[in-house]
């Protein structure tokens, strides 16, 4: 049975899925956010929104 969940919940799964895997190094970030895409099947605007966020976290460090 599939689980319904709100599209915020899932942007917060896919923002988790890329930190966990940038912890292993062993994928770049562009390839992460499109398997966190696919894999949360996220919306073109929440992919968007997805890639932003790391972007920005990379230009605060």
């Amino acid at each position: 049975m599939t689980t319904i969940m709100p599209q915020s919940e899932l942007v917060k799964k896919a923002v988790a899925y890329i930190q966990e895997r940038r912890k292993e190094g062993s994928e770049s970030l562009t390839k992460l956010l499109d398997q966190a895409g696919m894999r949360f099947n996220l919306s073109p605007k929440e992919a968007e929104m997805l890639k932003d966020f790391f972007k920005q976290s990379e230009s605060d460090h």
